[in-house]
């Protein structure tokens, strides 16, 4: 018999970089590999306690002077779209989406590729080839899906594989609390179809199918407005010192 305790996880701590959300701040992280047989429990228990994970790292972040990356998730099952929510939703009936294992294909990367060149020109992630594409899909060692949204195809039935438009993707953890959307992208010139809300708003009720609580969408930067939109979707809790909280919009206004 095999007594032998698993290893605790080590944890490390990020030089200073330029901070990618605020002007004139700079930013640390602290982070763990997530491996072995406990990842998936791990990955749980950090994402719960304000971490994030890319690929098979976990992080979040440990700023000196600064503490305006809050956590944030969605409660789904008190979730109610709004009136431009239902609009998004109806605008969207034509689409389908389905769950993959965390596989890569040609056609996402090319997708992936027009997304970074129109919305994120000079961000971290602009140089990614194919190769990086699969090695942030496929370098998982929990419980990840990809999820592919495409237009339904004039004729098809109801079940059959929906091989139209490749128009938006999610790469998702299953968690035993909900989903965490770990990266997102879209056809940006589909732009009238808001797919960045739909994904959410698909993630949100395929939580709420499964009987569990949590949508994670990670972090929020108050003053950011890149992250302005993930307030949107109420009621929602933020990771505060002294622990999940509902959030209150009227705070912000």
């Amino acid at each position: 018999m095999n007594t032998q305790a698993t290893p605790s996880p080590q944890f490390y701590l990020t030089a200073p970089a330029v901070c990618p959300y605020l002007p004139g701040e700079m930013e640390r992280k602290v982070f763990t590999h997530l491996v072995g047989p406990r990842a998936a429990e791990m990955n749980d228990l950090l994402t719960q306690g304000g971490f994030r994970r890319s690929q098979n790292i976990a992080y979040r972040p440990a700023c000196e002077s600064c503490r305006a990356c809050i956590s944030v998730r969605i409660l789904a099952g008190e979730f109610e779209p709004n009136r431009s929510m239902r609009r998004v939703l109806a605008t969207n009936r034509d689409v389908v989406a389905t769950v993959y294992p965390a596989q890569p294909s040609t056609e996402q990367f090319s997708l992936f590729r027009r997304y970074l060149d129109d919305r994120h020109q000079r961000g971290g992630m602009s140089d990614m080839s194919a190769l990086d594409y699969a090695i942030m899909v496929e370098d998982t060692h929990v419980n990840t899906r990809i999820i592919e949204y495409r237009r339904r195809q004039p004729g098809s039935g109801i079940g059959a594989e929906p091989r139209g438009e490749l128009m938006a993707v999610a790469l998702t953890d299953m968690m035993s609390d909900g989903l965490s959307m770990v990266y997102s992208f879209f056809n940006p010139e589909l732009e009238r179809r808001s797919l960045g809300t739909f994904m959410i708003l698909d993630h949100i009720n395929r939580t709420k199918a499964l009987g569990l609580p949590h949508v994670y969408l990670g972090y929020w930067v108050k003053g950011s407005a890149k992250m302005g939109y993930k307030t949107r979707f109420q009621p929602q809790e933020h990771l505060t010192p002294r622990g999940w909280e509902l959030y209150d919009p009227s705070t912000d206004a």
